[in-house]
């Protein structure tokens, strides 16, 4: 837990913030100087947050120096652009130091504003700061959290049991989803789709290696799409899709997960199938896609404008319910009155 240390802001720091709110500012670097919160390195963007990364931020980080470092991502929510609030205390620094930087974090975070900042990162060592290093974080803050050795008997209790065949009739348990990492390639082609600077990303799973790679990002109208989809092998494609709808033109992402069948080995099945739960997840939650709709398809062909609109827009067809007239009262076979006996007769 923080503990406050009376440290503030400096009012040159404070007017900084402000202006940074902008997006005029890609990076903040914050100093702790003579009991105070001051300004150290500002560098306005180059290019996208990726790119200016590594270039940007790693020069400022000195061996045996700490400091706070706040990077604006391209991405916003509901109060504007998002940052990183990155602290670098590093190993070599005095204890002192270590104890003061560690201690107004806290103070630091509410000076800026908390709801601007998506990610925070403690680091002692370069390479968990680096870009590699940040994607590595944004990964394991997506998995799941690991198990305990308890948990684990448990699970793989439960896994025996439902293993355990009663009769013919006894369906066994699919896998459960897999995580694989996705390299830098595909990270930065799924974020120029976010930005519209692209309106086709094609995916694959590399079976050897374990990872989710990047196979193409040639520009793509739907006329094109179907001569994306290869017929020997599964992939994985997001397409902008680009439509008029009741009057409104729209833009809307869709992942489309091509599986041509017979022709694909049972192992490249069961990964695709296994792997997409947690990828999909890692695109919506981390990366920030909107998936509009998500389609299974086995042949190319299938996927024509018309597909894709009725996908994204299904029909709603409404049924009137013809009035039944309600059944009268049951009658004996050859339809007869039923026979009363005179009581005076009968008498």
């Amino acid at each position: 837990m923080s503990h406050q240390t009376g440290i503030g802001a400096s009012q040159d720091l404070q007017q900084l913030f402000s202006r940074s709110k902008d997006g005029s500012l890609r990076l903040i670097q914050v100093l702790i100087d003579d009991e105070l919160l001051v300004a150290g390195e500002c560098c306005p963007p180059v290019a996208s947050w990726e790119s200016d990364y590594d270039e940007l931020l790693l020069p400022l980080l000195k061996p045996k120096v700490p400091c706070y470092v706040l990077y604006r991502l391209d991405s916003r929510n509901a109060q504007g652009f998002q940052w990183v609030f990155i602290s670098w205390i590093p190993e070599s620094s005095a204890v002192r130091p270590k104890m003061l930087y560690a201690a107004t974090r806290a103070t630091l975070k509410n000076e800026f504003g908390g709801g601007h900042i998506k990610d925070e990162i403690s680091a002692t060592q370069r390479e968990d700061i680096t870009l590699s290093g940040y994607q590595k974080h944004l990964a394991s803050e997506s998995a799941p959290a690991p198990l305990t050795a308890a948990e684990q008997e448990l699970q793989q209790l439960k896994i025996t049991e439902m293993n355990t065949e009663v009769s013919v009739d006894t369906k066994q348990p699919t896998l459960q989803g897999i995580s694989f990492p996705v390299d830098e390639d595909a990270v930065r082609a799924l974020r120029q789709l976010q930005q519209k600077d692209c309106s086709y990303v094609q995916l694959k799973v590399d079976t050897e290696a374990e990872v989710i790679s990047l196979v193409s990002t040639q520009q793509t109208g739907i006329a094109d799409l179907p001569q994306r989809v290869p017929s020997d092998a599964p992939r994985w494609h997001f397409f902008l899709y680009q439509h008029s709808h009741e009057g409104q033109s729209l833009e809307s992402l869709v992942f489309i997960y091509s599986m041509p069948g017979s022709k694909c080995s049972i192992k490249e099945r069961m990964l695709y199938s296994s792997c997409k739960g947690p990828f999909l997840s890692y695109v919506e939650q981390v990366l920030g896609l909107q998936i509009a709709r998500k389609v299974e398809i086995d042949d190319g062909a299938e996927l024509t404008a018309e597909f894709l609109y009725d996908e994204l827009h299904p029909k709603k067809h409404t049924y009137e319910r013809a009035f039944n007239k309600p059944p009268g009262p049951a009658r004996s076979r050859g339809g007869g009155k039923r026979i009363v006996r005179n009581p005076a007769a009968s008498s």
